[in-house]
């Protein structure tokens, strides 16, 4: 069983649901302590978080991860159970297999032999793991971000091992991520009698119209880098469950994942002018997650894509696709940010997994990249 496996093993036996770590992070600091990194506990409410950094001289790269893990979900449909860690058939399976205590075990293992052979090694090496990313994001690696903003300690290259290849390893590298933006939006009606309808106002045969619209609207034509930015309406509600009464008020909530061809205050002003148009009594109330980021060019991306090259064989290909990631908030300070880990086929699934093989291979890619930017 090679190190990678066994500690990835190690890190699955340990039921990290969000916002629990563990001992996960224990695990891991004992094995950055061992290797001369300077450990520092940065707790924030039930959310447990650690910087751990090698050297004082920049550049900094660092690795970027999570401990924590989605629920398991019925475990009567697991094979085996999701915090007891087996491997059947070259696969590694548990909760958190491949979201991402293997890319953490990876980065433990990569780090241990680029430091074997480059003691000496240029620059800084740190470690940003926290126990709040599957969760809500508030007590994690943003306030760990802003903590070293306010010492002036600046990352510049950060990797992130969320799962990122889709047919084969390190077929993909994501090198940025579209914004979210989301909002709770009430229209206000007079509730009363269906067979009334002079004596009330009905907030959905006011809305739909508006909401029409802000379905169909093209809100930009994407760029070279992203996707056009989308509106996604993800829950309506209304009324009091009886059929013969009409509603008060009209809850929605939807959502942008939008793209660095606009910003979230254009997205609010397009669309309250929509809904001031359509001569609605409303409230908002928008939640912004992130922030669009890119990586188009620099040294980080350049040692990653020849990395891949030297280990697998075969050129990456970059995206911008998915979801919103703990990079959104560690772009913002001027770092080169990328992701790279294994396949995301099974992630928050049931009987989720990860091949061995990759596992080896993701560490050597990564120990690789350390000797591009830091050897």
């Amino acid at each position: 069983m090679s190190d990678t496996l066994e500690l990835a093993k190690e890190l699955i036996s340990r039921s990290s649901i969000t916002p629990e770590d563990a001992g996960c992070q224990d695990l891991m600091m004992a094995r950055l302590q061992a290797l001369g990194f300077a450990l520092e506990t940065l707790n924030f409410g039930d959310t447990r978080n650690f910087w751990a950094r090698r050297g004082t001289q920049a550049p900094l790269f660092c690795f970027a991860g999570h401990t924590d893990v989605v629920p398991s979900g019925p475990l009567k449909e697991w094979q085996s159970n999701p915090f007891q860690p087996e491997v059947r058939n070259g696969m590694l399976y548990g909760r958190g297999a491949a979201d991402m205590k293997g890319s953490l075990a990876a980065m433990i293992t990569a780090t241990e032999a680029f430091l074997a052979k480059h003691p000496q090694h240029r620059g800084s090496i740190a470690f940003l793991i926290t126990s709040d990313e599957e969760g809500p994001a508030t007590d994690g690696t943003v306030r760990v971000v802003e903590t070293l903003e306010q010492r002036n300690e600046k990352i510049d290259w950060c990797l992130v091992g969320e799962p990122s290849s889709t047919d084969k390893l390190a077929d993909v590298v994501k090198n940025g991520r579209r914004g979210s933006h989301g909002c709770r939006l009430v229209v206000k009606g007079v509730q009363g009698h269906v067979a009334y309808p002079h004596l009330a106002r009905n907030p959905l045969h006011q809305a739909l119209p508006a909401l029409a619209e802000l379905a169909a609207r093209q809100w930009d034509q994407g760029n070279d880098h992203f996707p056009p930015t989308t509106f996604q309406i993800s829950n309506i509600h209304a009324g009091t469950g009886a059929t013969n009464v009409i509603p008060g008020y009209l809850e929605v909530l939807f959502n942008f994942r939008f793209s660095t061809q606009t910003t979230h205050k254009e997205l609010e002003q397009q669309v309250e002018g929509i809904l001031n148009r359509h001569n609605l009594d409303y409230e908002v109330e928008w939640i912004l997650s992130g922030s669009p980021f890119l990586t188009a060019k620099g040294a980080l991306l350049d040692t990653a894509q020849q990395a891949v090259r030297d280990i697998m064989g075969y050129d990456t290909r970059l995206s911008t696709s998915g979801g919103t990631s703990d990079g959104r908030f560690i772009a913002p300070t001027g770092a080169q940010v990328l992701e790279l880990g294994p396949l995301n086929a099974t992630i928050h699934k049931v009987n989720e997994c990860v091949d061995i093989e990759d596992l080896d291979n993701l560490s050597r890619i990564y120990a690789r990249l350390m000797e591009l930017l830091l050897a």
